[in-house]
């Protein structure tokens, strides 16, 4: 699975990028989608690097995501308690299945698939430039990190 988030806001970017980030869910800088990593999200990652960064997330950091930064409709957190309304057994078992792909996010009804988080501890390096230097682009395994910052 894929991790992207909005790193640059909505001043000066062109239609079609806008659109694409609207179809990605993006609507707002801090917000991150996990999506799966086929060719149609590639293809959208791909057409919004400038704006994005991404990378590929690691079951541990998914899991600190949904526990930290997972919402219901409502603005309800995701708790044990609304995970066991859900019909799942634990947050890990949601995770998993989601992560795994046995599941999608709308298959789960209420969970919000956009998680908000803060800016990153220490901020970004730079957000005109990419990765390694600045914070756009695809980040590859490193984008566990900046989530880590984040949530």
């Amino acid at each position: 699975m894929i991790a992207v988030i909005r790193i640059r806001g909505r001043v000066g970017v062109r239609r079609d990028i806008e659109d694409t980030l609207k179809l990605l869910r993006l609507k707002r800088v801090n917000h991150c989608v996990v999506v799966p990593e086929t060719p149609s999200y590639l293809g959208m990652i791909k057409k919004v690097k400038d704006y994005v960064a991404y990378g590929k997330i690691n079951f541990e950091t998914f899991l600190e995501l949904l526990k930290w930064r997972g919402r219901l409709e409502g603005d309800k957190r995701l708790t044990a308690e609304e995970v066991k309304k859900l019909g799942f057994d634990s947050i890990e078992d949601l995770a998993r299945k989601l992560y795994n792909g046995e599941i999608k996010f709308k298959d789960v009804p209420k969970l919000k698939p956009v998680f908000r988080l803060r800016p990153p501890k220490g901020g970004h390096k730079s957000i005109k430039e990419h990765y390694p230097r600045g914070s756009l682009g695809n980040w590859g395994e490193d984008i566990n990190k900046l989530l880590e910052k984040m949530i």
